[in-house]
C-alpha cells in the first residue's frame, strides 16, 4: 500500500491491460484486506482515495485469473460500508435495454 499514483496507474498498464485513463475506478487492496486505494482519472489529473479500517476487513467480490473483477457503483458502495455482498438480496426493479434492430 505504499505505491503512489505513478505506480498504480503503472500496475494498471502493465498487470491489467487496461488504460488508467479511460474513467474506470481501480480499487487496490492490500493482503490483510484492511487497506484500500481507489485510482481515478478524472479527465485533467489523478484522484486517490485511501480508507485503512480500525477493525474488520474488506469482503472482495469473485476475482479472476488475473486477480481482477468489474462491479458496479451498488458493489463497491457495499464493499465500502461493510456489508456481506454474498448475503446481499436485491428486489426487482425494471431495467431498460437498448435493442438495436
Amino acid at each position: 500500500m505504499r505505491s503512489g499514483i505513478d505506480s498504480l496507474s503503472g500496475l494498471v498498464r502493465n498487470q491489467l491491460q487496461k488504460n488508467p485513463l479511460n474513467g474506470d475506478l481501480f480499487i487496490f487492496v492490500n493482503k490483510r484486506k484492511t487497506q484500500l486505494k481507489l485510482l481515478h482519472w478524472q479527465g485533467d489529473g489523478y484522484a486517490v482515495f485511501y480508507k485503512r479500517l480500525e477493525k474488520g476487513t474488506y469482503e472482495l467480490p469473485t476475482l479472476n485469473s488475473n486477480l481482477s473483477c468489474e462491479i458496479n457503483s451498488e458493489q463497491l458502495l457495499f464493499m465500502l460500508q461493510g456489508v456481506a455482498l454474498k448475503t446481499v438480496q436485491k428486489r426487482i426493479r425494471y431495467t431498460h435495454f437498448n435493442v438495436s434492430k
